[in-house]
């Protein structure tokens, strides 16, 4: 795997950083490098649009992308890159993340967001290991042991379940 960062995790604002974690700690789990800033769609829009121009030549292959609310933030990045952008509604607001689910999942033709559930930030890390599986393949290894493991201590509960 490389030493640089493959994956760039973005978010809207700090109070999204507790949830965003979860892809970050997915993701060192599974030994890919990654990087993680704030950038607001509509406060910082020259630097996210900065950031997802220049995220290919700075070796970025997937980027996560966590918003709340009206959650513009994905399809900002998705219409500055070719690259994959996986968007995480963030449950805040009124809405609860209602709102940023229909956002993130809205969007034009030409301008895909790939969108995991309010507050998916692991299943997001996830889907970046598996899309960057296709290029390294001993992370394809990695997604099947965890899997198995998951298996394997959900078997075991089941088992100690049916004894009680």
């Amino acid at each position: 795997m490389e030493t640089k960062p493959l994956v760039g995790i973005l978010m809207g604002s700090e109070s999204d950083l507790p949830v965003m974690r979860k892809a970050a700690a997915v993701l060192k789990d599974m030994g890919v490098a990654f990087e993680m800033d704030i950038s607001s769609a509509h406060r910082l829009p020259d630097k996210t649009a900065d950031y997802a121009r220049t995220a290919r030549e700075r070796g970025l292959e997937v980027i996560i992308a966590g918003a709340g609310m009206a959650a513009h933030l994905a399809g900002v990045i998705a219409a500055h890159t070719t690259l994959p952008v996986i968007g995480v509604p963030l449950a805040s607001g009124a809405l609860n993340g209602e709102d940023a689910l229909h956002s993130t999942v809205q969007m034009p033709p030409g301008i895909p967001v790939a969108t995991v559930a309010i507050d998916g930030a692991k299943n997001s890390a996830y889907l970046a290991c598996s899309i960057l599986s296709i290029k390294y393949p001993e992370l394809s290894e990695r997604l099947h042991q965890f899997r198995e493991d998951t298996r394997k201590t959900l078997m075991e509960k089941s088992k100690q379940l049916q004894q009680e």
